[in-house]
């Protein structure tokens, strides 16, 4: 099941869109973070699947791809971690709410 989440950056002054794309698919279970992401990013995935757990959710054993778009601009920080945790959530069946190319997520 693929999943869109919308979050943001700074570049200097300029403010852009991230999109947070995730694939979750059976197959063997695996987890990959495609898209330019920087060492606190890449860690971000034992932030938030400690989050995830003892937020009292799971998610079933599934191959996870996750693209940050656009792919040609470093993403650095810790504010991906809460779009990626409910796009996770989202895409496992743990939540359900409806997409909206009006909303973005921000936080760690």
């Amino acid at each position: 099941m693929l999943t869109l989440m919308r979050s943001s950056a700074v570049m200097g002054i300029e403010a852009y869109t991230v999109t947070i794309e995730v694939d979750a698919s059976r197959g063997l279970p695996g987890y990959s973070l495609v898209g330019l992401p920087d060492t606190a990013v890449k860690e971000g995935r034992e932030r938030i699947f400690s989050a995830i757990k003892n937020s009292g959710y799971g998610l079933p054993p599934l191959r996870i791809v996750i693209n940050l778009a656009p792919a040609d601009i470093r993403k650095e920080g810790s504010a991906y971690d809460l779009p990626i945790a409910l796009a996770l959530m989202k895409s496992g069946g743990a939540i359900d709410f409806p997409d909206d190319d009006k909303t973005a997520f921000l936080g760690e």
